[in-house]
């Protein structure tokens, strides 16, 4: 981790000077592993693009809030993500149930390899996010500062201004609750591929 980091300091004080290069730096340096976060949330590469470029807009946007741990701006561009992408569930959530409201046509179309390929990509990586999305916010953002960025518990419980011994005991509920729902995701089969026109036993 050291030298990743090594030098935010010196390229945020000159993106908040105006220096776009630096802020280029900064995303440079950070987007792989903010992205690789907004896919474990999210589970689609689409929407994990979304939230990583909303990510970075809130950074600049609240750039007089902004906080570095360590020396380093990514346990915020971290947490943001974090909170950026269940916005957007939610947001999902209603638009979904917006569209379900609606009248719908009698007739259903076959939709064929398409929709079977779309069924099968990504199940497990859908399970994995709804795991972590059934924690609680403070709980996913010590998860993910811990488990996948591998900060140490205390460097986490500043960022999230939790005592040492509070972080302990909260990043091992925690755990216990996101071992619980990923036992608890129901197994899911791929589903069958279509039997294309022209095949046959």
């Amino acid at each position: 981790m050291g030298d990743l980091e090594a030098g935010d300091e010196g390229l945020w004080a000159r993106s908040l000077g105006g220096n776009g290069e630096a802020f280029g730096t900064l995303y440079d340096r950070h987007r792989d592993r903010v992205f690789r976060h907004a896919y474990r949330l999210a589970g689609s590469h689409h929407d994990a693009e979304d939230i990583l470029a909303s990510a970075f807009l809130e950074l600049w946007r609240r750039r007089n809030a902004v906080r570095l741990v360590e020396g380093s701006v990514l346990p915020w561009l971290l947490i943001t993500t974090t909170n950026v992408a269940r916005n957007t569930a939610r947001a999902a959530r209603r638009y979904r149930r917006f569209l379900e409201s609606l009248p719908r046509a009698e007739s259903v179309s076959d939709q064929g390899d398409e929709d079977f390929f779309g069924r099968a990509q990504g199940l497990l990586d859908q399970d994995v996010a709804s795991a972590l999305r059934a924690l609680k916010a403070e709980d996913l953002h010590l998860v993910v500062l811990v488990v996948f960025e591998e900060y140490t518990l205390s460097a986490a419980g500043a960022v999230l201004g939790l005592s040492p011994s509070a972080a302990k005991s909260r990043f091992h509920r925690a755990r216990q609750r996101l071992k619980a729902a990923l036992a608890d995701a129901r197994p899911r089969a791929v589903p069958a591929a279509p039997i294309l026109e022209g095949e046959g036993a």
